[in-house]
């Protein structure tokens, strides 16, 4: 299975966000169903949906005041704007501050869906090559966050080189002479291969890895490949 995208409903009418949240679900979603900007931010703060539907009138402000929060701190989180206002300021509004689609009240859910399904595949497209979603093991290196489930583990430099290899071609035996090129890239002739077996016990044992992290003899290591 690919990975599961969450999306983060706001909308206060109950039958509206029930209606919407039968609509879309699917066994590759995750649905986030909530009625307030308060419930909304503490969401947000904790995860990174792939997608919010985002109601304007909310019972403690208004949504565009979320909007542009969610576009300031993470502009690759695609947001879809309900509203029963269907002036122009309020669209133009909406799209200036970010807004990745806009839908006025009442619609029909199966637009709806197609829309989000249009804003789930830009998503998917979108998302950095710095970040790998593995099952249990989420790594991001341009943040340099790496997770094992819920534990956040710390790698070295070298170690987080040897892991951006291993993950960017998973199935493929890495030979050993490659590797100390590639992540002794200065310097690499005079670094005893020994080196390399140590990085890669230290891995390992990190992330808990000695099923996925395969010893190759005679030539190097591969990173097996999920369901191989």
């Amino acid at each position: 299975m690919g990975k599961i995208q969450q999306i983060i409903i706001v909308e206060d009418d109950k039958d509206l966000n029930t209606g919407l949240c039968k609509a879309l679900k699917d066994e590759s979603r995750s649905i986030v169903s909530l009625s307030t900007l308060r419930e909304a931010r503490e969401q947000i703060g904790l995860t990174q949906p792939a997608l919010v539907i985002l109601d304007i009138n909310l019972p403690d402000g208004n949504g565009l005041e979320l909007l542009k929060e969610i576009k300031t701190k993470d502009p690759r989180i695609s947001v879809i704007m309900l509203s029963a206002n269907d002036t122009d300021s309020d669209v133009v509004k909406g799209l200036d501050l970010g807004a990745d689609d806009y839908v006025t009240k009442p619609f029909s859910l199966s637009v709806l869906r197609a829309r989000v399904n249009t804003q789930l595949r830009k998503h998917e497209a979108a998302r950095s090559p710095e970040e790998f979603d593995l099952g249990r093991y989420r790594f991001d290196f341009e943040r340099m966050i790496f997770m094992v489930g819920d534990e956040e583990i710390t790698l070295s430099k070298t170690e987080q080189k040897l892991l951006k290899m291993f993950v960017s071609n998973p199935g493929i035996t890495l030979g050993r002479a490659e590797l100390l090129d590639r992540i002794w890239s200065e310097g690499s002739d005079f670094v005893d291969e020994n080196a390399l077996s140590v990085v890669v016990k230290r891995l390992r044992d990190k992330l808990d890895a000695k099923d996925l992290i395969k010893t190759v003899y005679g030539l190097g290591y591969m990173w097996v490949k999920e369901n191989a």
